[in-house]
């Protein structure tokens, strides 16, 4: 198995990693959902002897593995060790967004079928630490849709897919609170707001004529020069450093024109730029995260 690929998913319930085996078995890949820690190295000497049959290999470790979940770690060591190329994915969320993921599915907590579901996910986190301290790449999906999470992971473990830096670019709206996952947010209010001319206010940052009266004003073109140059500048460095995954997060008052205009600007820049760029509209989404209210 040494020109395989193995991808240990973990990470809190309610995080999208049953998502994620999804699209890692449409990708190709043996999928095995809840495998016991201590059966993993078994695991891996079985692809080993399966040979090319066995090339791409993902499995689901997480807090339902209770009893065996303090095993994961030293095991996970000892593979990392091996000629197995191997990479441990942890996906967490704002506590808010997986209550409220939960209440829409009505599934009940592993650590808490009967109790507080807020318990049950506090539980969860410093049971899964260890697992997360260890983790190659924490993904953090609060403000992903599965469309946002199946290209990310498509882009990345995908047929030509790399170990380069994956960006996510996101709109918001500050009435909602700022994105807590994000590692760089701008703020565009200052841009003129299409939301007070009548024909572009029922419209969004995605149709034609918004984004045209956004990108038309001058100062949109300014900040976007600025940006360019940040960005040419910030995302080398990050790389370098061996950052895997960098939110860009736009902000406006309602999360519908000014953002998203903005957002889908840059993620299309940076996609000419050769980097792998993908955008997500939060408060365009069916049905929006609720976020905590910080500004």
């Amino acid at each position: 198995m040494s020109r395989s690929q193995l991808v240990v998913i973990s990470g809190l319930s309610g995080s999208g990693k049953s998502s994620a085996l999804k699209c890692f078995e449409d990708l190709g890949y043996y999928c095995v959902d809840n495998l016991p820690p201590p059966l993993i190295p078994t695991f891996v000497d079985l692809c080993h002897r399966a040979g090319p049959r066995l090339k791409l290999v993902a499995l689901v470790v997480d807090a339902r593995t209770r009893e065996f979940l303090e095993q994961f770690v030293p095991i996970w060591n000892q593979i990392k060790g091996s000629s197995t190329r191997a990479r441990l994915l942890f996906f967490d969320a704002d506590d808010n967004v997986l209550m409220q993921r939960f209440s829409e599915t009505r599934r009940p907590h592993p650590l808490a079928p009967r109790g507080p579901l807020g318990e049950g996910i506090a539980a969860e986190r410093k049971l899964l630490e260890p697992v997360r301290k260890a983790a190659d790449d924490v993904v953090d999906t609060s403000t992903f849709s599965v469309r946002t999470l199946r290209e990310m992971l498509s882009r990345r473990f995908g047929p030509g897919g790399g170990e380069g830096l994956n960006i996510a670019v996101a709109s918001f709206a500050y009435r909602n609170g700022i994105l807590d996952n994000a590692d760089l947010v701008f703020d565009v209010r200052f841009l003129p707001n299409p939301h007070y001319v009548t024909e572009l206010r029922p419209q969004t940052g995605l149709d034609k004529p918004v984004r045209e009266f956004v990108e038309s004003r001058t100062e949109t073109r300014e900040f976007l020069q600025h940006l360019e140059r940040l960005l040419r500048f910030l995302i080398p460095q990050y790389a370098q450093e061996g950052k895997t995954y960098l939110t860009l997060a736009f902000g406006c008052t309602g999360g519908r024109h000014r953002s998203v205009a903005i957002a889908s600007m840059v993620a299309e820049r940076l996609r000419e730029l050769g980097y792998d760029a993908t955008e997500t509209h939060v408060d365009l989404e069916d049905a929006p995260s609720k976020r905590k209210a910080t500004r």
